[in-house]
């Protein structure tokens, strides 16, 4: 089987919102923009020479509204069906968001009350629930689905044999990519030390290269290092009482070891 390649599909501005098309012996999309965005991804998967009705599954990485909002209307333009993890499956199944958001620092203070992040999005059934890890060399790469609960409780990875880590939001570049190479916080987590044990986990794995649902790739050494000094921060935040979860405990809903 050939080896995976990675090629991020912008849907908001450069890097602002990313979907990704990962090609090996068939094609497989990631995620899939706000809602409206199923056309845009189908076309630009066409742009790079690959017949959008050959896409074996769309893989989303969390029930955001930026990461699933356009999941039903791409599906049923190429056929391909939606693989999901069931930990999300409320905001799939209902096209809402859980809600209130729970902001990481001042961009998402900014950003939740805004009318986009409460929209309403096509709902829809996965046709393959995620429940644990999960190989993809059935949908033509050499690739696996990890758990990554945290950001949200259904939140998941990709992580391909060749070491190329397709993050969705376990971590993101400041103000929603328009600053290149540094690792942040995105605008929301669920359970921000859920998330950053599950960002860790991945980092133990070796991955050569990670690639984020806002911005460009980022160098794991320098996730690591961030992530030292996130946790330290979080840390701090827990023990004085400041530390935000989700009120339903969602964000453990869909621990790997399940």
């Amino acid at each position: 089987m050939p080896r995976t390649k990675v090629i991020p599909l912008p849907v908001l501005g450069k890097r602002n919102v990313n979907a990704y098309l990962l090609l090996g012996r068939r094609p497989v999309v990631i995620d899939a923009g706000v809602p409206g965005s199923g056309r845009k991804i189908h076309d630009r998967v066409a742009e790079h020479g690959v017949d959008p009705s050959d896409i074996s599954t769309i893989v989303v990485t969390h029930g955001h509204i930026d990461h699933f909002g356009g999941a039903a209307e791409l599906s049923r333009l190429t056929g391909a069906p939606i693989a999901a993890h069931v930990g999300d499956l409320g905001p799939y199944t209902s096209g809402r968001v859980r809600e209130p958001y729970l902001p990481t620092g001042m961009l998402g203070r900014l950003l939740s009350p805004l009318p986009p992040f409460h929209a309403e999005a096509e709902p829809f059934t996965p046709r393959i629930l995620v429940r644990g890890e999960m190989r993809l060399e059935e949908y033509g790469i050499e690739a696996r689905i990890v758990p990554t609960p945290g950001h949200t409780a259904g939140s998941i990875s990709v992580l391909t044999d060749a070491g190329d880590l397709v993050a969705g939001d376990l971590v993101a570049t400041p103000l929603l990519g328009l600053l290149r190479g540094r690792p942040s916080d995105p605008p929301f987590h669920d359970d921000p030390l859920g998330n950053l044990a599950s960002l860790r986990r991945m980092l133990a794995l070796g991955p050569a290269r990670l690639h984020v649902g806002h911005g460009g790739p980022l160098d794991p050494g320098r996730v690591e290092r961030w992530a030292v000094k996130e946790q330290r921060r979080l840390d701090r935040l827990a023990a004085q009482g400041r530390l935000r979860l989700r009120a339903d405990g969602g964000a453990r809903d869909g621990d790997p070891s399940q």
